[in-house]
């Protein structure tokens, strides 16, 4: 469950914060380093709260009916909760190679988001996205907006029922140009409407959290199976010691920075390192992995709150 608030800055990836001085100048400032206490009290809070007190049949329920959870919160969100995505393009620019207005951001680094794209997507060749977790379609209106490319087909599951009823319902779902389908993607054989070795780029956007760390290699191998040779996945999802995670109480936790939220989804905080491990052990190449700092500001009650959040890029060998 992506934080709303994340989407709400035109600017995202171009603002940093240069002078702590003015740290409630703006809502928001892009890579702000931590120091070593900041990191101390976040390792102390998330050892506040991961002692393990569900009972076994609460466990089993929250995997066992986790689609009716999602479906629950959608029935009680609608399509209000999240904001769409329209940063997408700051950070994944392959998503829309041929709107030359897209932003590109640079990292303090040097680095910019920028990877090859390959001579098909300028052809007229047929383009294929696949969203995973595609919800009520707030990653995949934007990219059907911004997109003049009128080759691109857009393919899109979610584990909720609802979510795909909720999308099928909008007045930007265009049947000529996607297609969205319930898929619970922890199966070991997917039910899905392309055939292997056919998909030019896997969307995968605050989705792996929501899934047991037990299941998450199942997903990346089926991706690995339906992405074309060449083909990239782009990743984005929730660093340890998130301010999501420190938030939580005890008594929330599952297992080992997985925990339950009060509405019984669930969400894992991952390393670099372990998103490193689950693609390169299906055979990906990583061509970014990276953690994203940002600190959120509340001006008016002069609160800090930093997010963490991993990025990454994954290519399927030739």
């Amino acid at each position: 469950m992506e934080d709303s608030e994340s989407d709400k800055r035109p600017q995202f990836g171009n603002r940093y914060l240069e002078n702590a001085d003015e740290v409630f100048k703006h809502n928001a400032w892009d890579n702000v380093d931590w120091d070593d206490e900041q990191e101390k009290v976040a390792k102390e809070k998330v050892e506040q709260n991961s002692q393990i007190t569900f009972s076994e049949d609460h466990l089993k329920s929250l995997e066992d009916d986790a689609d009716k959870h999602w479906d629950a919160f959608y029935d009680i969100h609608q399509n209000r909760f999240f904001k769409d995505r329209h940063w997408l393009f700051t950070e994944f620019p392959e998503l829309a190679p041929d709107n030359t207005s897209a932003p590109v951001r640079v990292y303090p680094d040097g680095e910019n988001n920028t990877t090859q794209i390959t001579d098909q997507t300028k052809s007229d060749t047929k383009r294929f996205i696949f969203e995973i977790g595609c919800g009520v379609g707030n990653t995949i209106f934007p990219i059907l907006q911004y997109s003049r490319d009128p080759n691109l087909f857009i393919y899109g599951c979610d584990f909720s029922s609802k979510a795909i009823d909720i999308m099928q319902q909008s007045e930007l779902y265009e049947t000529s140009r996607c297609n969205v389908f319930v898929l619970d993607a922890t199966l070991d054989k997917w039910d899905v409407p392309f055939e292997e070795n056919s998909i030019d780029i896997i969307v995968l956007i605050f989705v792996l959290s929501a899934i047991d760390p037990a299941k998450m290699s199942t997903v990346i191998n089926n991706m690995y199976k339906y992405l074309k040779p060449g083909g990239l996945v782009v990743f984005r999802d929730y660093g340890r010691y998130d301010l999501a995670q420190l938030r939580f109480k005890k008594g929330r936790c599952i297992s080992d920075n997985f925990y339950a939220r009060g509405d019984n989804t669930r969400v894992y905080f991952f390393t670099q390192e372990e998103i490193t491990k689950l693609f390169q052990d299906a055979g990906f190449k990583e061509e970014q992995n990276l953690i994203d700092r940002r600190l959120q500001v509340n001006r008016g009650k002069m609160l800090k709150m930093y997010r963490v959040w991993i990025q990454g890029k994954y290519r399927k060998p030739l």
